[in-house]
């Protein structure tokens, strides 16, 4: 069952799963839940930190989901985490708890641009980030780009070199605009470690297929 995936936690998974709209966004679906989990249970296994504070940030993160391409895109984390502020505190659990929670939440996003202040934020955002990459952020990244009808690339320039880059309308242009950045910002070293061999297969990927259409 899908709950048993998110052991030792399988009971708050249940209580907490309902909270998310699973309807929107294939790539932000139960399965990215679970990927995000078991990223986050490795590199909490060396760095520490209250793994069940963990379950709760990895169960909530994405439990508002506002389109890629909309303009309060950046607004995404903060309003999931004013959400599991509200879910929590109908559970009963403790005022600084919750706080952990939605702050992790409201840090993990690459667009809020913000920096964890616990080490269960700076877990999740490594966790998440990790399914951003390597063969599941590629595929992650071309199916939002089919939800939002963009072009694989510009035919005139495939690579970007002489314009702006345009990861709206151009799919391959999210590789150097975002995914090709993400191995920069990890908060851990056992996140950077797991990051290494996922980074090089978005960087293999881009250059073959920059090479296949003669770029």
């Amino acid at each position: 069952m899908t709950f048993e995936r998110f052991t030792p936690y399988a009971k708050l998974a249940h209580t907490l799963l309902p909270a998310n709209d699973m309807s929107a966004d294939g790539s932000h679906d139960v399965s990215h839940l679970i990927r995000v989990w078991n990223n986050a249970k490795i590199i909490q296994a060396d760095e520490g930190g209250d793994l069940e504070l963990l379950a709760a940030a990895v169960l909530l993160h994405d439990c508002v989901q506002v389109p890629k391409d909309s303009p309060n895109r950046s607004g995404a984390s903060m309003l999931a985490a004013q959400r599991a502020r509200e879910v929590l505190a109908k559970l009963g659990w403790n005022p600084s708890r919750i706080e952990v929670v939605a702050m992790a939440i409201e840090s993990h996003s690459f667009s809020a641009g913000m920096a964890p202040t616990s080490q269960e934020g700076c877990i999740l955002q490594d966790a998440d980030r990790l399914d951003a990459m390597g063969l599941i952020g590629i595929a992650r990244c071309f199916y939002t780009a089919g939800k939002m009808s963009s072009l694989l690339y510009d035919h005139a320039d495939p690579g970007g070199a002489q314009r702006p880059l345009d990861d709206r309308q151009f799919a391959l242009d999210h590789f150097p605009k975002k995914l090709l950045k993400l191995a920069e910002g990890f908060q851990t070293e056992a996140g950077q470690r797991l990051a290494q061999e996922r980074h090089q297969s978005l960087t293999d990927f881009h250059r073959r297929f920059l090479s296949e259409i003669g770029a």
